[in-house]
């Protein structure tokens, strides 16, 4: 019993160190239409072999089978100023000599545009006064209703009630 105990236990600790090792792998995108990238090589569906990733100590190139090499340049038609690249085709600019006749000028030009808003019919006063006094009288109370005694201090309620016999 306790050879065969002592044997897996051994079984489950050695099948842990293999779980690092250099055997391919087939990469699969996390998301659809983002490509991953190794050493220049887009790897997206392609077996690569020797990648152990951030856990060794050591660093070892992987290998690249069945991937595409990424072109960093983009190779169109088109010009773009910060690849510093002067463009294939475009307007044949040529540069008039200094000496030459000038035309005529061209004639003053003015303009002018102003805007105002309409004249509004004369509207009755409003109810409501646009300045109300600062204070607004409350109606009184009556014999129903409940007042506050604001004057006195209020009740103690932590102390206990007497109770009357």
């Amino acid at each position: 019993m306790r050879a065969a105990f002592v044997l897996a236990i051994l079984i489950g600790t050695t099948s842990t160190a293999w779980a690092g090792s250099t055997t391919p792998v087939i990469v699969i995108p996390g998301r659809p239409g983002v490509p991953i990238i190794i050493n220049g090589v887009d790897a997206s569906y392609a077996v690569v072999e020797g990648d152990w990733g951030l856990g060794k100590g050591i660093h070892v190139q992987p290998t690249v089978y069945g991937g595409h090499i990424v072109d960093w340049e983009p190779h169109v038609g088109h010009y773009y100023p910060s690849a510093g690249h002067q463009p294939g085709y475009g307007r044949l600019e040529i540069e008039p000599p200094a000496n030459r006749k000038l035309p005529k000028p061209a004639e003053s030009y003015h303009d002018s545009v102003s805007a105002e808003s309409m004249s509004q019919p004369q509207q009755a006063q409003p109810t409501v006064p646009l300045y109300p006094p600062p204070v607004i009288a409350a109606p009184p109370y009556g014999g129903g209703s409940i007042q506050q005694d604001f004057g006195s201090p209020p009740p103690d309620f932590r102390k206990p009630k007497k109770l009357q016999p």
